[in-house]
Formats: structure tokens, C-alpha cells, sequence
């Protein structure tokens, strides 16, 4: 599969995975659910989400980067998959009743349960969705993403509608995962290590403690501030703040989750012919900042307007911390795959450091900002950010050799681009509506507009993501009229 068609079925998973999600997030938090439901189980799954970190154990990375990868590395790499995931799920299985105590909350144990459960099921889709990537069969991929949405959303919707409260949202968590092994094992052929084999377990042992203690780093700056907001400003404030959490990161996981998902092996190959990485860094930064910087900008601005229309008037706290938390991913975005190109390039030592540095740093602010509430929170998290981009600019330019002056050059281009999109909101509310008394139907035109001035200002000012809009309008309308003609036909 080329890449642009590779690129092309990830962001269709992305997109209507997303959709699914969004929706039934919607539904779900209007019509049944409180921000203290919310909160609840958001601090579960932050919980179990700590601890279930260690159940990839980098599998996913090192399959679809080994150089060699033959049938007894892959039973091996199953194996030892299966064994440590399991062994983690019954470790939050354990964990359920101590976390319901330290938090003086007995709902917290059934909700433990059932998510922990959940992760038995994990290990059993980790490796085939890593063997349809590594052969860029994004299809498949889009099968299994689409299909455990879908389950999830189901599920999710029907039990909450039936007065289960944040149960619900576990029970979906579940059915989740089990429509994604299901799913995964049967586009890869039921794939299973029996009898299991641990011979040259090693090797995949040290990349999967390297890369481990790398997610656990991750898990906690992602996870931390549920757990530390919950903790410190009660369950509605960890509801508010992980709903905003929950938008600004499903936006930008959307927007780039598929160029991830296909540019991590396209980059494996260029490593493996010796070519530099400076040029086609520059590019990825390029087509992030240039597309996610806008739409997060316009994700702040509109913040207000769009989460009433949305969820309604209970839900209003999110708003500002919204704002803030969009403000943050951007920063964020400015450095594009900062983890997996030194993983490639055997520099997993230096990720360490800097990312085991930035998460001490993450949780001292978030406990300081917490204290005074949810959007003291979300400031935290922006210093946080700023902190983090200081850490890796000079590690990856290091590495990938990229010049400063195009970085900078890509930046200037796409935060044009980025004020551009937002110019017609914000003069709407300067001179029309303010932002609090904004409707969903008065948000859409200047919205609309933004888009328009946007897409006018990349041509303007030639950035670099032109020729690939320009190909992708030309192939939409291609195929559109090929339609027409074989309709008329």
C-alpha cells in the first residue's frame, strides 16, 4: 500500500473513530450523565490507565521497526506480550479496593473491576494491529478502530440511558476491548503463541524496558492531572477538566494520529537506506503545525459557544479550561513525533531523560495549580509545555539535523495561517455577539469563514502543506467526477 493511500484509510479510521466517540460522548454527558459521574470514572481509568501502561511493553514499537523480524522473534515478542499483560491486569484487578479507600469512595471498586478486566483482553490485540501496520495494511487497522468504537458507543449509550450511571462508561470500556481483539485477531489469521516460546526473550525484554519505563513517564503527565485534580478539587472539578482534556487531545489525535501511525515506518525505511531525516522533519512539522495549529486556535476562541451548544449549560466550567488546555497542545504539535524518531535512531537513552525530567516537572505544577481548581490546572500544564519544548528542540535538531531557519520559517507560516482561521470569530465577538451569549448557529459563519481565509492565506503566503492540499483537491474532484460520468453512464 503507498503511503499517500495508506494515509488515507488511518485518517479515515481517525476521523469516523473519532466521530463515533464524540458523539456518544455527547449523548452520554447531555442527556445522563453529571460532571461528578464523569469525574468518577475518569479517576478509575486514570488509575488503571497507570498501571495497564505496562501492558504494551513496547510490542507495537518493536514490531513494526525490527530490521528482521522472522517467525520466531514474533512468537517470542507474542509471548512475552501476553505474559507481562496479564500479569498487569491482575495487578489492577488487586488495586480496586486499596484505590477506594485512599480515595474514601466505594463506587471506585466496581469501576476498577471492570475496567481492569478489560485489559485482559489488550494483549490478545497487540500484536496483529502491529503486523497490519508494519505491512501497511491500514485497512484492517480502520476495521478494528472503527469496529471497537462502534462497540463501545453501543454499549456506552444503552447503559447509561438505562440509569447506570459511570458504570456505563466501564462496561463500554470492556466491550471495547474485547470488539478490538476479536476484530484484530481475525483480519491477522487468529494468531496465537501456543505453546509459548521464550527463547532470545532478551532482546525483546530490553526494548521493551526501555520503552516502558518511556510510556510510564508518558502515562503519568497524561494521567496525573485526573488523579491529582480528582484528588485535591473533588469529582465535578476532574469531570470539567477531563472533558476539556478529553477534546483537545481526541482533536489532535484525529489530526495526526494517521500521519503517525504511517510516517513511523515510512521514517523506519529512510533510517534503514542511511537517508537524512532533516528534510522530511521539517515537512512533518510543516503539515502539523500548518493544519492542527489552526484548529486548535479555533478550538480556544470558539471554546464557549461550543461546549454550551454541545453539552449544555451544566457543562459550561469546561470552556475556559478548554481554552487553556488547546493553548498547550499546541506547543505540544510544534514538535511532531519527538519520541519515535529517537527510538529509530537508538536514542532511547536521551528520551528518557528529558521525558523523565519533563514528567517530575509536569506533576510538581499540577499539584501546586490544582490547588486553586481546575483552570489553575490547565496554566500549570501550559508551563509544563513550554518546559517540555525547551527539553527536545535541541535533542531532535541533534538528531534529525533539520535547519533552524526552516523550523522557524514552517512556524511563522502556520501560526499566519492559525491567526488567520480565527480572525472572523474573534471579530465577531469584538463587534457582534460576546462569546457567552454566542449560539452554535451564529458560531457556524465566521467559523466557515475562517476556513475560507485560512485556506487563502497558505496559498498567499506558499507554505509548505500547498502542493498537498492542491493534490488532494484535485483527487477528491477526480473521483467525484469519474462518479458522475459512470452514473450518467
Amino acid at each position: 500500500m503507498s503511503v499517500r493511500k495508506a494515509i488515507a484509510w488511518a485518517s479515515a479510521s481517525k476521523l469516523l473513530s473519532f466521530t463515533i466517540a464524540f458523539a456518544s460522548s455527547i449523548i452520554v454527558a447531555r442527556l445522563f450523565l453529571t460532571p461528578a459521574e464523569v469525574g468518577l470514572f475518569s479517576i478509575a481509568f486514570a488509575a488503571t490507565a497507570l498501571i495497564a501502561v505496562l501492558q504494551e511493553f513496547g510490542l507495537n514499537r518493536y514490531i513494526v521497526g525490527e530490521a528482521e523480524l522472522g517467525e520466531e522473534k514474533l512468537h517470542t515478542a507474542f509471548s512475552v506480550s501476553l505474559a507481562v499483560a496479564w500479569g498487569v491486569a491482575l495487578v489492577i484487578l488487586a488495586a480496586a479496593k486499596p484505590l477506594s479507600w485512599l480515595y474514601g469512595d466505594p463506587r471506585l471498586f466496581p469501576l476498577m473491576l471492570v475496567i481492569g478486566a478489560s485489559y485482559l483482553f489488550v494483549p490478545l490485540a497487540i500484536v496483529p494491529t502491529a503486523l497490519r501496520q508494519r505491512a501497511m495494511d491500514f485497512q484492517s487497522d480502520f476495521m478494528i478502530e472503527v469496529g471497537a468504537s462502534i462497540t463501545n458507543a453501543v454499549v456506552t449509550i444503552s447503559l447509561a440511558a438505562s440509569g447506570k450511571g459511570a458504570m456505563a462508561l466501564a462496561w463500554g470500556a470492556l466491550a471495547q476491548q474485547i470488539a478490538r481483539a476479536i476484530v484484530s485477531q481475525w483480519r491477522n489469521g487468529w494468531l496465537f503463541p501456543w505453546p509459548m516460546r521464550f527463547a532470545g526473550a532478551s532482546h525483546v525484554i530490553r526494548f521493551g524496558g526501555g520503552s516502558t519505563l518511556l510510556q510510564i513517564f508518558d502515562s503519568v503527565g497524561t494521567r496525573s492531572p485526573d488523579l491529582i485534580v480528582g484528588g485535591i478539587a473533588g469529582n465535578t472539578a476532574v469531570g470539567l477538566y477531563s472533558r476539556a482534556s478529553g477534546l483537545a487531545v481526541q482533536l489532535v489525535n484525529l489530526m495526526t494520529g494517521a500521519v503517525n501511525s504511517v510516517f513511523y515506518p515510512a521514517l523506519a525505511q529512510l533510517r534503514n537506506e542511511g537517508k537524512s531525516l532533516g528534510e522530511p522533519y521539517l515537512r512533518l512539522v510543516a503539515g502539523y503545525t500548518g493544519i492542527v495549529w489552526p484548529a486548535l486556535a479555533g478550538l480556544a476562541v470558539a471554546s464557549y459557544p461550543l461546549v454550551h451548544a454541545l453539552y449544555g449549560p451544566r457543562w459550561t466550567g469546561v470552556a475556559p479550561i478548554l481554552s487553556l488546555l488547546a493553548l498547550a497542545e499546541m506547543i505540544f504539535v510544534a514538535l511532531p513525533m519527538s519520541v519515535q524518531i529517537p527510538i529509530l535512531l537508538g536514542r532511547l537513552d536521551g528520551v528518557l531523560k528529558r521525558t523523565g525530567t519533563a514528567t517530575a516537572v509536569a506533576v510538581v505544577l499540577l499539584l501546586i495549580g490544582a490547588q486553586y481548581g481546575g483552570q489553575a490546572a490547565a496554566s500549570a500544564y501550559i508551563v509544563y509545555a513550554a518546559f517540555w519544548f525547551c527539553l527536545y528542540v535541541l535533542f531532535l535538531r541533534r538528531l534529525t539535523g533539520f535547519s533552524w531557519r526552516g523550523l522557524l520559517a514552517d512556524y511563522g507560516r502556520s501560526l499566519i495561517g492559525a491567526v488567520a482561521a480565527i480572525a472572523p470569530l474573534l471579530a465577531c465577538y469584538r463587534w457582534q455577539v460576546p462569546p457567552t451569549e454566542m449560539t452554535f448557529g451564529q458560531l457556524l459563519p465566521p467559523v466557515a469563514a475562517g476556513v475560507g481565509l485560512w485556506l487563502l492565506t497558505l496559498f498567499a503566503i506558499r507554505h509548505p502543506i500547498v502542493p498537498d492540499i492542491r493534490h488532494l483537491a484535485t483527487a477528491t474532484l477526480g473521483r467525484l467526477l469519474r462518479r458522475t460520468r459512470t452514473t450518467e453512464g
